[in-house]
C-alpha cells in the first residue's frame, strides 16, 4: 500500500487490486470456454459486418456499432478469461483505471450509436425526401466525432476523480473487471463525488439514450400512422426491426438487472453472470441481426458472394485458355 501521512489523514492507495469473482462459482472453468466461444463469434460477426459494408452515410452508424461492439467485447472478455482461467487476479492500480475507462467508455458508445441509428430511422420515415440531404458523410462523421470527444472526456473524468480517494478499506474488488461503483466503495474519506458521477455515469449511459430512442420511435409511430397505403406502412415499419430488436437486447437486460438488484435478493454468483451475459451477449448478437433483418445489409452479401463467384470463373477460364495455349505451342 501506497500512504502520504499528514498530521490528520493517511492517504491510502493500494499498488494492486485483488479482483476476486468468478472464482467462487462451481465449475467456472466451463462458464470460461462459454465466454471464449461468445468471444470468437462476435470477432467473426463483426468483423464481417465492417468488410461488407461501404461507407454510404446510411451504413457508417452500423459500422460504428460493429466497431464498438468488438472493442467493448476485447476490452472485457480477453481480461476476464486472463484474469480467472489462468487465475492472474492481481492487477496494477493503472491498469485497473485503463481497463475500467475502456469497458465503461465503448459500452457508452454502443448506447449512443444505438441512439443515431434511431435517429437515422427518424429521418428516412419522416423526412424521406429530405434524407440524403440530411444523412451525409459528413454529417454522420460529425455526429460519431461528437460522440467520441464526449465519451472519452467523461470517462476520462470519471476514472482520474477515483485518485483523490483513499482506498483504505480494502484492495479486493467483488466483481469480474475494475467496477466503478465497488471501487468508491472502498474509500474511507468522502466520495460524494464519485457517488454522484456515477449517477451520471447510469443516466448518461442507460436513461438518456433509451428516453430519447422512446421519444423518437413515438415520433415515428406518429408519421406511420399518417402514412395511407398499408403496403408502404408496412415496408416502413420492417425498416426499423432491425433497430428495434437492437435496441431491446442491449438495454432491457441492463434495466432488468437493476431493477432485480434492488427488489429482489440475487445469489452474488447470479448477479455475477447475469451482469457479464449484459455486457457479452449483444455484441455477439448484434451483428447477426442485422445481417439477417436488414435487406440493404443481405444484398451486399449476395453481390460480393456473386462478385466472388464470377472472378472465380474468370480466373478458370483464364486458367484453361492458357493450358490450351500452352499445349498448341508445344504441339
Amino acid at each position: 500500500m501506497q500512504s502520504n501521512s499528514s498530521t490528520d489523514v493517511t492517504f491510502v492507495r493500494p499498488a494492486t487490486f485483488f479482483i476476486s469473482d468468478f472464482s467462487n462459482i462451481p465449475h467456472s472453468k466451463y462458464y470460461y470456454v462459454f465466454l471464449s466461444l461468445v468471444y470468437v463469434v462476435t470477432v467473426l460477426g463483426n468483423s464481417f459486418i465492417m468488410c461488407i459494408i461501404y461507407l454510404a452515410p446510411k451504413y457508417i452508424a452500423v459500422f460504428h456499432l460493429a466497431f464498438s461492439d468488438l472493442c467493448g467485447s476485447s476490452a472485457l472478455i480477453p481480461k476476464v478469461i486472463d484474469t480467472f482461467l489462468f487465475e492472474h487476479q492481481v492487477i496494477s492500480f493503472e491498469a485497473c483505471l485503463a481497463n475500467m475507462f475502456f469497458v465503461y467508455h465503448f459500452m457508452n458508445l454502443q448506447s449512443l450509436t444505438l441512439l443515431v441509428l434511431a435517429y437515422d430511422r427518424l429521418v428516412a420515415i419522416c423526412f424521406p425526401l429530405q434524407y440524403h440531404a440530411i444523412v451525409t458523410k459528413p454529417a454522420m462523421f460529425l455526429i460519431i466525432g461528437v460522440m467520441w470527444m464526449l465519451s472519452v472526456t467523461f470517462f476520462s473524468v470519471l476514472v482520474s476523480l477515483l485518485n483523490r480517494l483513499s482506498l483504505c478499506r480494502s484492495n479486493v474488488i467483488d466483481s469480474y473487471f475494475c467496477d466503478h461503483f465497488l471501487i468508491y466503495r472502498l474509500a474511507c474519506n468522502d466520495n460524494s463525488i464519485n457517488i454522484l458521477i456515477g449517477k451520471i455515469s447510469f443516466g448518461l449511459l442507460i436513461c438518456t439514450p433509451l428516453i430519447l430512442i422512446i421519444i423518437t420511435y413515438f415520433c415515428i409511430s406518429v408519421a406511420l400512422l399518417k402514412i395511407a397505403h398499408g403496403a408502404d406502412r408496412i415496408k416502413a415499419i420492417k425498416t426499423c426491426t432491425s433497430h428495434l430488436i437492437l435496441v431491446t437486447i442491449g438495454y432491457l437486460p441492463i434495466i432488468s438487472n437493476n431493477i432485480a438488484s434492488i427488489t429482489t435478493l440475487f445469489h452474488p454468483n447470479t448477479r455475477l453472470i447475469n451482469n457479464s451475459l449484459t455486457q457479452t451477449i449483444p455484441p455477439m448478437l448484434n451483428p447477426i441481426i442485422y445481417t439477417l433483418k436488414t435487406e440493404e445489409v443481405m444484398q451486399s452479401i449476395k453481390e460480393l458472394y456473386k462478385r466472388r463467384k464470377m472472378n472465380t470463373v474468370v480466373e478458370r477460364r483464364i486458367k484453361c485458355n492458357w493450358k490450351n495455349s500452352k499445349q498448341k505451342l508445344q504441339v
